[in-house]
């Protein structure tokens, strides 16, 4: 545990980060619901936090490089605070989106910056504890924030501030961390092309991820509020399915290094694909039908992100492992724009149900091409795979490197 004490103040800032943007994801929709915005202008100012993300994470590297890593972090907080409040003193759709836009791009540099500081700092014996650690981390602070919005209401400014708060007080423990600063990361460099050579599969994949999972973190409470839902079970639905996402990661990765990894992702696709149709067609109502549905969805469709990273992976060359990931993450940041403001439009134009019959239809499309993909290219024998499977965060394409085995970090 000695080891992993310098590690705990960069912790805590991840875990405050998650948490509040978690609660802000989920708040903000139902917020702008009542506040009267359509279905699918919430759909718009969620399409700009991703907007924002994409932005960020192309140059967010240039700026920690420019700065360090402190000053990088200390005026990322504090601009992405300032956002939140002038969110509740701007209640209008056109400010709300530039805000989101903001905050996508301060969120983009902040994971990043905790990220690329974790690399710097774990060891090779450290790597495995202070991953885990990590993931317990986002999953506890995502899960937990929810349930401030019942506590506090989605009325009045209380939440407004306390995101605010989160967000400035995260400046706290990194700066309380020793004075030891690490060196500039490298610099990431985007090559869409680079990715697609490598895996068109893949690269579809990522982009059906951020169609659907985008849309399920920016619309799902539009959806539970839609049939019916109080506060407390929305909160709870939208817990339920981010939670579930870690229960068949490690199975499915599991069996996915063991064959060919084409077959899981067809698998996970089948049962993404299976629970959106009970989600959009049989649970009608029912909160706890509705609760079994998007567990099972966020079970099967959360891994899809580290599936499609891992069979990136397996075609790419020695040396092109740091601009998959680079590619992974920009193409999910594509879908992650288009699917919350598509899906918004269905929303409004057919009702709740629409917003998983859309999910359907995409993840329906992604079947079909995950099966002609495998009549044409053999798929890649674990033997000769160089890099297995890892569950990772859409966070930055640090935490790639800080999920890598060792003989695989410096690529």
């Amino acid at each position: 545990m000695s080891s992993l004490r310098p590690l705990i103040p960069l912790l805590a800032t991840a875990g405050i980060l998650i948490g509040g943007n978690g609660l802000q994801g989920t708040f903000i929709s139902l917020r702008a619901l009542e506040e009267g915005f359509s279905t699918s202008m919430i759909g718009v100012v969620g399409t700009g936090y991703n907007i924002g993300f994409a932005i960020g994470c192309i140059y967010v590297t240039r700026l920690i490089r420019a700065t360090g890593h402190i000053r990088t972090f200390s005026a990322l907080a504090a601009i992405a605070s300032a956002a939140s409040i002038l969110m509740l003193l701007f209640i209008d759709p056109t400010a709300w989106f530039s805000m989101r836009l903001v905050q996508g791009i301060c969120f983009a540099g902040l994971f990043a910056v905790v990220e690329s500081w974790l690399n710097a700092k774990v060891t090779n014996s450290t790597r495995a504890r202070t991953l885990s650690i990590y993931r317990f981390v986002d999953l506890g602070a995502v899960t937990l924030a929810q349930y401030a919005i019942p506590a506090v209401g989605i009325g009045g400014f209380e939440l407004f501030v306390i995101i605010s708060m989160a967000l400035t007080l995260s400046l706290v423990p990194i700066s309380l961390t020793d004075r030891s600063s690490p060196e500039a990361p490298e610099d990431v460099r985007f090559d869409i092309r680079v990715l697609w050579k490598v895996s068109p599969l893949a690269t579809v994949g990522c982009i059906v991820v951020g169609l659907t999972n985008s849309s399920f973190r920016s619309l799902g409470p539009i959806y539970a509020d839609g049939i019916g839902m109080s506060v407390t079970a929305i909160a709870t639905f939208m817990s339920v399915g981010i939670f579930a996402g870690v229960v068949l990661q490690y199975p499915l990765g599991h069996y996915s290094d063991k064959l060919d990894r084409r077959l899981i992702i067809l698998v996970a696709t089948f049962g993404a694909f299976a629970s959106g149709l009970f989600l959009a067609f049989v649970a009608g109502t029912n909160a706890w039908l509705n609760f079994a549905g998007i567990f099972a969805f966020g079970a099967f469709a959360m891994p899809l992100y580290s599936l499609c990273s891992a069979h990136a992976n397996d075609h790419a060359a020695p040396g092109q492992h740091a601009l998959v990931s680079a590619g992974t993450l920009f193409f999910w940041s594509i879908g992650a724009v288009i699917g919350p403001l598509f899906a918004s439009f269905m929303l409004d134009l057919f009702g709740p149900q629409a917003l998983f019959i859309y999910m359907v239809v995409v993840l329906f499309g992604f079947m079909a091409y995950t099966l002609s993909r495998m009549m044409v290219r053999e798929g890649v024998p674990a033997s000769e795979r160089r890099m297995g499977f890892r569950n990772l965060l859409r966070t930055s394409t640090f935490f790639n490197k800080l999920a890598a085995p060792p003989s695989d970090k410096g690529d």
